[in-house]
Formats: C-alpha cells, structure tokens, sequence
C-alpha cells in the first residue's frame, strides 16, 4: 500500500483509485454535481482549478489541482520526480 501525493499535502491510498478523469467532460461534471448532492466529494485543490477527479472504490470523487499525467505517473511509480504544480502556484 502507497499514498500518492495528490498536492498541497494530500494523498490517497494507490488501492483505492478506481479511476482518474479529466474534469472537462460532461458526464464527469455530471458525476461531480451528483457526487456533491450526496456529500460523497472531497475537494483537495485549495480554491485551484480542478484538473483531474479521481474516482475511489467507495464512490468518493476526490476533485485535485494537479494535473492527471502527474497523478498518473505518480500512481504508475514513475512521477515521484516531477515537480509539484502547487509548490510552483505557492510561490506566485
């Protein structure tokens, strides 16, 4: 079991990622809206845009700032090295 960083601190067990979407679609923003009408979203993007739902295997829709190659790379092992985009945004 790892934790990805899915920015500014937050991290979600790798076991429990279903899936992870682009959020401009709109069945996504659909999933979204009906995720948020049964309190079943967690927002972890810190007043960000949100670039990448992560969907979990309890039906959570965690909403992130980072961006879903990251979080892919980063869920596959591959992207611990790549740069954070919130440390870089916390800098402005």
């Amino acid at each position: 079991m790892r934790f990805i960083n899915i920015g500014f601190g937050n991290r979600v067990c790798d076991e429990r990622i279903v899936a992870l979407m682009s959020p401009d679609s709109s069945p996504v923003k659909r999933l979204v809206s009906e995720a948020k009408e049964s309190a079943r979203v967690i927002d972890a993007t810190c007043g960000r845009k949100t670039r990448t739902v992560i969907i979990t295997d309890s039906e959570h829709v965690i909403l992130s700032a980072v961006k879903i190659d990251t979080v892919s790379a980063r869920l596959n092992g591959t992207g611990e090295e790549l740069p954070d985009e919130d440390a870089q945004d916390a800098q402005v």
